[in-house]
């Protein structure tokens, strides 16, 4: 007797070498249990906090409405007129700003916050065009209290150039907006980069720092300006004391 082959093809396993066949979602699920949980829980949460946006943007809407609709004509006109009259003031002054700025016939720096750019001029020429990143404007702890931190405005001028070798003291509010406990000698050297520029009023123009708590790509200091190292550089020798900075 003749042996009869066996044409039956034996089918390899979901992923076993030489399968050649997208392994599928319960493979997926059972090959990588921890993956899956986490993506799971990071659904959840973003669609928990875009639900919490959604209500609150609602709410807001809805008590507006209300308090709309319990003011008079009168009211609701002259409360228009005034939040139109504030936003045509800030317009005129930013224009006046940047208008001072293109006509000051001094050796100035100016700012423009809305597009991230920084300009070192005189009489309307730009010398160096740089982009820099602008420090959000937020409430901020300081200590038991809070401190609103804005987004400069205005006109300042230049108090002192500081190095990498120069010494900054951090003020409170920073270490604990990092997250961090302010040490008892808050005073880092390099805490605002190779070269920073101190100006009246408290703000501060720096490069991104090596050392202290602004050592973060990710994190601009509130209400401050920063710029590439290079840029900085490259300016620093102008900046004497006096020398104006313009921010609108």
């Amino acid at each position: 007797m003749h042996a009869v082959p066996d044409n039956r093809r034996t089918i390899p396993r979901p992923g076993a070498r030489g399968d050649r066949r997208r392994p599928g979602w319960r493979e997926f699920r059972r090959a990588y249990p921890g993956v899956v949980v986490t993506l799971g829980v990071a659904l959840v949460a973003m669609l928990a906090l875009d639900g919490l946006l959604v209500v609150r943007r609602a709410r807001y809407q809805t008590e507006t409405e209300r308090l709309r609709a319990s003011m008079t004509d009168v009211e609701r006109r002259r409360t228009d007129a005034i939040l139109e009259a504030e936003r045509n003031a800030l317009l005129v002054q930013v224009e006046m700003l940047r208008r001072q700025a293109l006509g000051d016939r001094a050796l100035n720096l100016a700012v423009s916050v809305d597009s991230g750019r920084m300009v070192l001029a005189r009489e309307g020429a730009r010398l160096r065009d740089m982009r820099v990143d602008v420090g959000p404007e937020r409430w901020v702890r300081n200590g038991d209290d809070s401190l609103r931190v804005a987004v400069p405005r205005g006109a300042r001028t230049v108090e002192r150039v500081l190095t990498a070798a120069d010494a900054w003291e951090v003020p409170t509010w920073v270490w604990l907006d990092r997250g961090l406990p302010a040490p008892a000698d808050r005073a880092v050297k390099g805490a605002l980069g190779p070269t920073a520029v101190l100006l009246s009023g408290g703000t501060v123009i720096y490069a991104p720092p090596m050392a202290g708590p602004l050592n973060d790509a990710g994190y601009v200091l509130p209400g401050g300006i920063r710029a590439r190292a290079e840029d900085l550089a490259a300016i620093a020798p102008n900046l004497a004391p006096g020398v104006t900075v313009y921010f609108y």
